[in-house]
């Protein structure tokens, strides 16, 4: 990586919802959104008025009219790769939103090309900057909950209650998968957070509810390298929003749900020892931002910037959560274990 740099401004590819927490977290981090891209001319007229930015139609505009030091990739899946490889080409920082690609090749080429030259690649697996995830792994691996031995990770939702999948997500060619894809990847990644790397995956799916090319219902079990196993829950089926995490240890358990109120962290610890369910000792932890998870992202990319500090999800990272839910797929199209040594390993 180069040596530390001021960020200036920067400018985010894609201009959907999403775009608009990478446009508070620039804010928050001091750093000037110049100009965005986006291919629907309605959209542009949006942003230039609300943001006071210029706005292009396409990436290759930006880059040739532009000069600066970071962007925001958050198009659809399909488009992440090559937006992201011209602007890693041309020196500036990347922020690509989940997941990092389609296939472990797209992958390979940015992880490439931000070792060419020497920029920061960060994939948007905004999780790993949620305070109570961060919390969490900070527990386990104090060993605070003894060795971790079984997980239970899910996001699920049903679009708000909306009859159809908004925008491209239903696509197959512009989305690249469901659900599974769509939430599974940060679950995925969330999993390998807190438990390391995985042997081996099984999963099914389904599509239930919409009329999609994609899946809509998904479940995965994860077997780890250190023996531990997972269950990762996604889907679009689900009334209501739900992300959480249950971490379950030899020593202590950790657990995270929004599902009945808003998100806290429970740490069950049984250190001193409990004479029955009820009476072990408990920790509940509370953050008041919580929900800028989005938002302390784009922050960490910036303090990676001009601080050299690690990125809080790397581009190796974001590999990897693709890695798992094409295995997942592959798994689901057999109906049998797929190991995930025998995949391919990152160049």
């Amino acid at each position: 990586m180069t040596a530390p740099t001021k960020v200036v401004s920067a400018a985010i590819i894609g201009a959907g919802g999403i775009s608009k927490r990478h446009y508070d977290g620039y804010k928050q981090a001091g750093v000037n959104v110049v100009a965005i891209v986006d291919a629907s001319e309605a959209i542009r007229q949006l942003r230039e008025k609300e943001w006071e930015v210029r706005a292009y139609a396409s990436f290759e505009e930006l880059l040739e009219h532009e000069d600066v030091q970071a962007v925001s990739i958050c198009t659809p899946n399909a488009y992440h790769a090559p937006a992201t490889i011209a602007a890693l080409d041309r020196g500036i920082h990347v922020l690509c939103e989940k997941p990092l690609s389609l296939d472990l090749d797209a992958c390979d080429a940015m992880i490439a090309a931000a070792r060419r030259s020497g920029t920061v690649l960060q994939t948007g697996h905004h999780l790993r900057s949620n305070p109570l995830a961060r919390t969490a792994k900070r527990l386990i691996d104090e060993g605070r909950i003894g060795r971790v031995a079984f997980m239970r990770l899910r996001q699920a939702h049903d679009w708000g209650g909306a009859e159809q999948v908004r925008g491209v997500f239903g696509s197959l060619a512009a989305s690249g998968g469901g659900t599974l894809l769509d939430n599974g990847c940060h679950m995925m990644d969330l999993a390998r957070y807190f438990g390391g790397d995985v042997r081996s995956i099984y999963a099914r799916m389904a599509t239930l509810k919409f009329q999609i090319e994609v899946e809509d219902t998904s479940v995965a079990t994860l077997d780890f390298e250190s023996g531990a196993i997972a269950s990762v829950e996604n889907a679009w089926t689900a009334t209501g929003w739900e992300e959480s995490f249950f971490v379950y240890g030899t020593q202590g358990a950790l657990e995270c749900s929004n599902r009945l109120g808003k998100a806290r962290l429970r740490f069950v610890n049984r250190e001193f020892g409990y004479a029955d369910w009820g009476s072990a000792d408990e920790t509940w932890y509370d953050f008041a931002t919580v929900d800028n998870a989005h938002v302390r992202s784009v922050v960490h990319f910036i303090e990676s910037i001009e601080q050299g500090t690690p990125v809080v999800c790397s581009g190796e990272d974001g590999r990897e959560s693709v890695r798992l839910v094409l295995g997942a797929y592959e798994s689901a199209r057999t109906n049998l274990p797929v190991p995930l040594t025998l995949a391919p390993q990152p160049v």
